[in-house]
């Protein structure tokens, strides 16, 4: 029963489910396939159009991952229709030529032997019938279905004046049993108010072809399963020489025909046959004719023309597919075209698979699985439409104009529905295998240039979200680190750019850098090309960052630049991160990082080699200090990261679990030991970074130490507990060390010039929290290298350290003697952190 054509349907249909029922059915199938038809339209009529039909609508609106899975989901529907179509005429052809259950030799026009293997025999002919028409092109194909259309036309025609012109009969029904056959009787009644009163309610049976039990589902089923002809059109996309011209026309003048004509036989045959014969009888057309031979070979003709539409259909998205090279040298035999063009072998391939389907025999179990896959592909169909109209592209523009979001969001429901109503574990089933075919595509095909629809989608979201982010509603509460980190050669940067991901704390992260060019001197933008190598390296090193270049003069020009106009909205940096200046010769971290080293990956990306330790550097001590303060003047944190290339995350976090690996925290101001506070904005973000690295999964096993440096008779243990009860209040787990400094701070008080009391120390404890004007010069080398060892005598090694970072002196000339001080202090303590933070971001608040 799943391959009668369209006038035995609808006796199949009305006959099981009444004509209340049947007229239900047709308005559900044909209202998802008139939502779906719409969003064909819109599609086809947005751009040219190629050979694949839904395949290639939804390929290049959903990208290749979501056509790949349904191209291959819409080509087995296709094999398996064109197999059920086969099946379907061979059971006519039998059931009119075939030799009777129980006789051994034929009498007149039954001489057809009937068996398995002389149906699979029929079934192979009249495929190989279809081959042939479909191998010599779409040309003949075309001129073969305008001739079955007349036909069909002519018998529909003959049928609709039969039910007016024949007189009542009795019409015996020849039954197949355990025992044979039996004989039972229908009735042709003619027009009558009874007959149609008897017919309007459902009445399920057992189907006489199946012995299955038939109900709403599998009755629907069957029915959609003989609507799946509105992508026949759109499947020969390739073939049509103005595919958008003629697939909207085309489609939706069939769906609107067979619409009516479906309900009128249905009321017909309500009205003029009684119920036996409608369940019992798929072929009474012909004995209610009034020329059967013209009902049969009408039947024929529709039945053969539906194979080879389903086979063509599956030969060109099997085409399609495999020019695509989404599976690879898979399919690469499919590519192959007669020299008019004509994709033989995807033919050839497409015949193979059904044959294969055809030794299955009976089809009519797997009907239900073919609507199902008919039903995934066109709620796909209206998915992409959706997408592209969701989407508001400029470019999405069809001619079609009469659908909206509304139109595919029902025709997604409808079909999602109808496919759980039919079969909720073929249904699950469809999507299982199709998220399997997804996520294999997602993972192992290439790249493709046809554009994604999420990444409009997402744009789209992206934008209104971020309108609504609105920076006047900022909370300490929900602070985040927003890093910009500067960045002058990749090559020498890797292992920082992973330690900085792993600070942003879901924040955002921009990769920063200057090229020292002028515009003005150059015949176009240098920095364009360099961008790809850098979202590659961004790739390939798995971090979760943005990248932001610009042209300047200067790299301090360059970076105020950035710190301006990076970010977007409330999403922009808080926060600079520098390498250290110093006289070190950068290494090539990027070769030895595990993301090119590996033998598949190349090291090429477009960076230029790193610089000599002879080759003078772009950036002067004293512009870079600049930096620095021109990041504090906007009000930004600073971090400056020291000798981070040594840093083996992968070694630390990974040594023997006794003792774990510590981040050693300094929130005390080392070159400042006259006002060392613990409780000050810059300590607080001290704090604050060192428990976000401590919070990212791959630091989650080390532990805090934090360093309370102490003075003889300052009550040392009244200050811990006062810096523990601190970092309760903070919710930051941390081991407490007291450090006595005596000895340290006696070297500072030694060296200062000034007298005790006297004006200079007046002058910096007014200013000195802000601009430390003379506190540089007060600190000796010897106080700086006594604070270096200090902190380097704690053991055991940390994985990194975290010190106070002091504000640059107010005095440019200055400069140096601050970098020179910064650099004594952190000499040879490995990777090493200096943080100064400008913004309260701490909160013990709810």
């Amino acid at each position: 029963w799943a391959h009668w054509p369209l006038t035995s349907l609808a006796g199949f249909v009305v006959g099981h489910a009444g004509l209340y029922q049947a007229l239900a059915m047709f308005a559900v199938a044909y209202f998802i396939i008139g939502m779906t038809v719409l969003s064909v339209c819109a599609i086809a009529t947005n751009g040219a159009l190629d050979a694949g039909g839904a395949y290639y609508m939804i390929s290049r609106a959903l990208g290749p991952e979501f056509g790949g899975s349904i191209g291959i989901m819409f080509f087995l529907a296709n094999v398996c229709g064109s197999a059920l179509y086969v099946l379907g005429l061979v059971e006519a052809v039998v059931d009119s030529f075939g030799i009777p259950p129980g006789q051994e030799a034929g009498t007149g026009v039954h001489v057809l032997p009937q068996s398995y293997w002389y149906e699979l025999l029929y079934g192979t002919v009249l495929l190989a019938l279809c081959l042939l028409v479909c191998l010599v092109g779409a040309s003949i194909y075309a001129k073969a279905t305008f001739l079955i259309f007349l036909i069909v036309a002519a018998v529909l025609g003959t049928i609709l004046v039969s039910f007016f012109a024949t007189r009542p009969l009795k019409v015996p029904i020849r039954l197949p049993n355990s025992n044979g056959t039996e004989t039972d009787n229908g009735s042709f009644t003619g027009f009558s108010l009874s007959t149609l009163r008897d017919n309007l309610g459902g009445k399920y049976d057992v189907d006489y072809t199946t012995g299955q039990m038939m109900s709403f589902s599998s009755v629907f089923a069957v029915m959609f399963n003989g609507c799946t002809g509105i992508m026949a059109g759109s499947n020969m996309s390739g073939d049509l020489k103005r595919p958008s011209y003629s697939i909207p026309r085309g489609t939706i003048s069939a769906v609107l025909f067979t619409y009516l004509v479906y309900n009128l036989l249905a009321f017909l045959m309500c009205a003029t046959c009684n119920r036996t014969l409608l369940q019992k009888d798929y072929g009474f057309l012909r004995d209610i004719s009034i020329f059967p031979p013209l009902v049969t070979v009408g039947i024929y003709a529709a039945t053969l023309s539906a194979a080879m539409s389903n086979l063509i259909g599956a030969s060109r998205i099997l085409y399609a597919l495999a020019r695509d090279d989404l599976f690879g040298q898979a399919l690469a035999l499919a590519k192959k075209t007669s020299a008019s063009g004509n994709p033989v072998m995807a033919v050839i391939l497409s015949w193979l698979v059904v044959q294969v389907v055809l030794f299955s025999g009976k089809l009519n179990t797997i009907a239900s699985v073919v609507t199902i896959f008919f039903l995934l592909v066109y709620a796909t169909v209206n998915l992409a439409c959706l997408a592209l109209e969701w989407a508001s592209a400029p470019n999405f523009r069809p001619t079609f104009r009469y659908f909206t979001w509304h139109t595919c969001l029902l025709g997604i429901a409808g079909c999602c529905v109808m496919m759980f109503l039919i079969s909720p574990v073929s249904a699950s089933a469809s999507l299982g295998f199709l998220l399997l075919l997804l996520l294999a595509l997602h993972y192992l095909s290439p790249s493709s240039t046809w554009g994604y629809i999420s990444q409009a989608l997402i744009f789209h979201q992206v934008r209104k979200y971020l309108l609504m982010l609105d920076v006047r509603k900022d909370h300490v509460k929900f602070w985040r680190p927003q890093m910009l980190l500067m960045v002058q050669n990749p090559r020498g940067s890797a292992r920082l750019i992973d330690f900085v991901n792993d600070l942003k704390k879901s924040g955002l992260y921009v990769l920063g850098h200057v090229e020292l060019q002028d515009l003005d001197m150059l015949p176009s933008d240098p920095l364009q090309p360099q961008q790809d190598s850098w979202l590659s390296l961004v790739d390939k090193l798995n971090v979760k960052a943005f990248v932001s270049l610009t042209l300047a003069p200067s790299v301090r020009h360059g970076v105020r630049q950035l710190l301006f106009t990076s970010g977007l909205g409330g999403m922009r940096p808080n926060t600079l991160v520098l390498g250290f200046y110093d006289d070190e010769a950068p290494q090539d971290g990027l070769a030895r990082h595990p993301a090119f080293t590996s033998t598949r990956e190349e090291v090429p990306l477009g960076f230029p080699p790193l610089r000599a330790a002879t080759t003078p550097k772009a950036l002067s001590a004293r512009e870079y200090v600049g930096i620095v303060a021109d990041a504090l003047k906007m009000l930004r944190n600073v971090l400056l990261a020291r000798q981070l290339e040594s840093l083996d995350k992968a070694w630390e976090l990974r040594r023997a679990a006794s003792p774990p690996p510590t981040i050693h925290v300094w929130p005390v101001n080392l070159l400042r030991p006259d006002s060392a506070r613990y409780a000050d904005t810059c300590s607080l973000f001290l704090l604050q970074m060192a428990c976000v690295l401590n919070m990212a999964r791959a630091w989650r096993r080390a532990r805090l130490r934090l360093f309370l440096c102490v003075e003889a008779g300052t009550m040392p243990h009244a200050q811990e507990e006062k810096l523990r009860q601190l970092l309760k209040d903070l919710r930051i787990q941390a081991q407490i060390q007291l450090v006595p400094w005596d000895a340290i701070t006696r070297l500072h008080w030694q060296s200062c010039q000034g007298p005790s009391g006297g004006p200079a120390e007046e002058e910096e404890e007014e200013e000195g929290v802000v601009n430390f004007p003379t506190n540089t010069t007060q600190v000796s080398d010897e106080y700086v290298r006594a604070a270096n060892k200090l902190v380097l005598e704690q053991s055991p090694a940390p994985a990194v350290r975290f010190l106070y970072l002091p504000r640059p002196p107010a005095d440019t000339s200055l400069y140096p003697l601050y970098l020179h001080q910064l650099e004594l202090l952190t000499r040879g303590l490995g990777p090493t952190v200096l943080v100064h933070g400008v913004s309260a971001v701490t909160s013990t608040q709810l």
